[in-house]
């Protein structure tokens, strides 16, 4: 800090001499050759004839002006030389060539601190004026920052409670998309719950028909009572029933088992041929329409996984396929590709992105769960699934 202001105190003294020379080489005696009166600036001229010039010499310590006088004796410098006497006072001699003379001017001591003293009050104010700003800065980005994260606190807290909330941030940084993000995914939370309430009153409901069915079969039948004219066919009856009720308990565990089957035992190195998994599963449901015929064509059948899972998508995708056909189903094999083609009714545009996600039925589904099964078992395994409508039905499709 004091070297700075000292360079300071330096180019003041340097302007005012330079007045000073100026006013030497153009023969400017006094009572104007040092300008005007300033007790903290002394001017001393060394002439060629060996006086000293002076606007008050007489005034400087007898030791520091016979320093003067030998420094300017010996000065062969065209350049201003700086010195710095041991009380801290500051000069600077230059060489005048034009009138083969030199000068030294001299800032009084009291100048000298009271320039120091300003000049670090001025640094003082303007690093407080700095800070004010900085601070200022600071707390309007930190402001900037909380008023959004407070509201998205408060739109999480109406969330959580269930309340209808209302989230609008319009920024475009990471703020704003984690905004736009969170009421997107409140809106696909709702969408889901509303969904899965209607499917668990239609379960429900689904469940207590088959349940009812029994009960009320199994107690005439106790008695004595035979409700669908003879034993045997109150009996099949009775299977019937209790086969949609197992078929459906078993969709909704498979949902669940299939997380374990396909995260815990997936194996990206193992292979297996799908076809005979085919075959198996179309003998088993093919009494199911004996009027639809299955078709399945492809030699190369290789696939990543493991087989129970596959297993369950086959049956689910040609479950889906047998409840709509009219008369061909078409299921085509080629290494890691799938699919199954069925000759019924093309399915709603808008509602193709939604099949494969839980609870969503399709027109004439049952409980929304089978191609949820088949999305989440091909998305684990590193396969995609797809439905197509095509010239003279649906396809769907499993491939990499």
């Amino acid at each position: 800090m004091d070297v700075l202001v000292d360079y300071q105190i330096y180019d003041v003294i340097k302007l005012k001499q330079q007045d000073v020379i100026y006013n030497y080489t153009n023969d400017i005696e006094d009572p104007y050759l040092f300008g005007a009166p300033n007790p903290n600036m002394i001017h001393i001229i060394s002439t060629p004839d060996g006086k000293y010039l002076s606007n008050g010499m007489e005034t400087l310590d007898k030791r520091l002006l016979r320093q003067i006088e030998i420094q300017m004796d010996n000065n062969q410098y065209g350049d201003s030389v700086n010195y710095i006497y041991s009380d801290s006072r500051l000069y600077t001699i230059t060489n005048i060539p034009s009138k083969n003379a030199s000068i030294a001017t001299i800032i009084s001591r009291d100048y000298n601190d009271a320039f120091k003293d300003m000049m670090l009050n001025s640094v003082v104010n303007i690093l407080m004026v700095l800070i004010a700003l900085v601070f200022m800065t600071l707390l309007i980005w930190v402001s900037s920052i909380i008023h959004p994260l407070n509201v998205i606190r408060n739109y999480i807290e109406k969330v959580k409670r269930n309340e209808d909330a209302t989230l609008i941030i319009n920024r475009e940084d990471e703020i704003g998309q984690l905004a736009e993000v969170l009421v997107e995914m409140n809106d696909v939370i709702r969408h889901q719950e509303k969904v899965k309430e209607e499917m668990i009153q239609n379960i429900s409901h689904d469940l207590k028909t088959p349940i009812a069915t029994i009960k009320s079969y199994g107690e005439a039948i106790k008695d004595g009572v035979y409700p669908y004219e003879t034993l045997e066919k109150s009996v099949d009856v009775i299977i019937e029933h209790a086969d949609r009720l197992e078929k459906k308990v078993y969709n909704l565990l498979t949902l669940n088992r299939m997380d374990y089957l396909t995260s815990e035992q997936i194996d990206q190195n193992h292979e297996f041929e799908v076809k005979e998994i085919i075959e198996q599963v179309i003998v088993s449901s093919n009494q199911l329409r004996q009027d639809v015929s299955i078709v399945v064509v492809g030699d190369n059948s290789l696939i990543y996984g493991s087989e129970e899972p596959w297993r369950v998508v086959i049956e689910n995708l040609l479950d889906n396929a047998l409840r709509y056909a009219q008369t061909e189903i078409v299921i085509e094999t080629d290494d890691h590709m799938i699919s199954v083609y069925n000759d019924g009714s093309h399915l709603a545009e808008g509602k193709i992105e939604q099949l494969f996600k839980a609870y969503e039925m399709g027109e004439g589904g049952q409980f929304g769960l089978g191609l949820s099964i088949v999305h989440k078992v091909t998305s684990n395994y590193g396969y995609h699934v797809s439905a197509v409508n095509t010239e003279h039905g649906v396809i769907f499709k499993i491939e990499r």
